[in-house]
């Protein structure tokens, strides 16, 4: 699915986060300390390769709604984006500390100049985010960004499963 807002292209598919070579920003699901993990950071650090977590020492640790940037390395991206969400049910306000991820994530790559990123679904593994309500967040905070973008004129929800893909489509 693809729609077009404000100049901005806002396309939804299902696939891997680190195969994604027409985008400038991957957007890692990291964790407070930005070190390889499960999920979204353990595939990104695993294709990245070994020099992102030294990249990604000196930035550490973050907060949740925060995001950082370093070199893609070994991805075909020449950027990632880290940010870290919250955990479902701990970290409070979790709606808005997952609204700022993306925020915060696209200001970053406006500060960089970048034209596309793609994202994952922030916060629904291992965090405990329930799907419905963080694509209702996720898709409603980058449809009201993009009134606001510069440089950003491609977004990409990169979902991991079929499922995950049917439930923001409905949104």
């Amino acid at each position: 699915m693809k729609k077009e807002l404000n100049g901005v292209n806002i396309e939804l598919i299902t696939g891997d986060i680190t195969n994604q070579p027409d985008c400038k920003a991957v957007v890692n699901a990291a964790n407070a300390e930005l070190m390889p993990g499960g999920g979204v950071a353990g595939a990104i650090h695993s294709a990245a390769g070994p020099e992102l977590a030294k990249a990604c020492r000196p930035l550490a640790p973050i907060s949740p709604g925060e995001a950082v940037i370093t070199e893609g390395f070994n991805l075909p991206n020449p950027f990632v984006i880290h940010t870290l969400g919250p955990i479902y049910g701990i970290d409070k306000p979790e709606d808005k500390l997952l609204q700022n991820c993306y925020l915060n994530s696209l200001k970053v790559a406006e500060e960089k100049g970048l034209d596309s990123v793609a994202f994952p679904a922030i916060s629904t593994g291992a965090f405990g985010y329930p799907i419905k309500p963080a694509a209702e967040i996720a898709l409603r905070t980058l449809v009201e960004m993009t009134g606001n973008l510069k440089s950003v004129k491609s977004i990409r929800m990169v979902l991991y499963s079929q499922q995950d893909f049917e439930v923001h489509e409905t949104i």
